[in-house]
């Protein structure tokens, strides 16, 4: 079994226009949603309505807000789309029930764990160790489609930067290529 075959049991398709939120900060939603189409954005806001970036979402990628899922509370970020979007949408407690009775559906949803255990280590290890220049050089080295695709105060907003100092950094970066 594969984490598609658990999308095609137990998901619902979902699609989203431009602007629409899948889930807010502090609602429950005990799915798990994989984009098919289009582009997500993650983001926090503090209490005082500061806006902090989590990550961009494109297709193949999943995300679910595991406090919502397993914890006390509701949603620790928001998710909304910049694009239209088409998602598959999987109920966690189900899947989770799956696990208790079918090992082989465990060794997928433990895989996919561990692959949103690194990909959100990866971000922090960013966050905490990297300049925001260095930042910028990994996200235009691994991802430069999204450079094109996001408004420049999101990419601003996801590297931890005003927009001048976004501006500051790309003339750096092309200036030295």
């Amino acid at each position: 079994m594969s984490l598609q075959d658990i999308v095609a049991e137990f998901g619902v398709a979902v699609t989203a226009d431009a602007g629409d939120h899948l889930f807010r900060q502090g609602e429950a939603d005990r799915h798990f949603y994989i984009v098919q189409e289009g582009l997500l954005k993650a983001y926090y806001l503090s209490e005082d309505g500061k806006e902090s970036i989590k990550s961009f979402l494109t297709p193949g990628d999943v995300i679910g807000s595991l406090s919502a899922v397993r914890g006390d509370g509701g949603c620790s970020f928001s998710l909304i789309c910049l694009q239209p979007c088409t998602l598959s949408k999987v109920p966690f407690d189900t899947v989770f029930q799956a696990v208790q009775h079918d090992a082989q559906i465990g060794v997928v949803v433990t895989e996919f764990l561990m692959m949103f255990a690194m990909k959100k280590e990866r971000r922090e290890y960013e966050l905490l160790c990297l300049s925001a220049e260095e930042r910028y050089r990994r996200l235009y080295a691994s991802r430069p489609e999204l450079l094109n695709m996001i408004q420049q105060s999101d990419i601003a907003l996801y590297l931890g930067v005003t927009p001048v100092g976004l501006s500051r950094i790309k003339k750096r970066v092309e200036s030295s290529s």
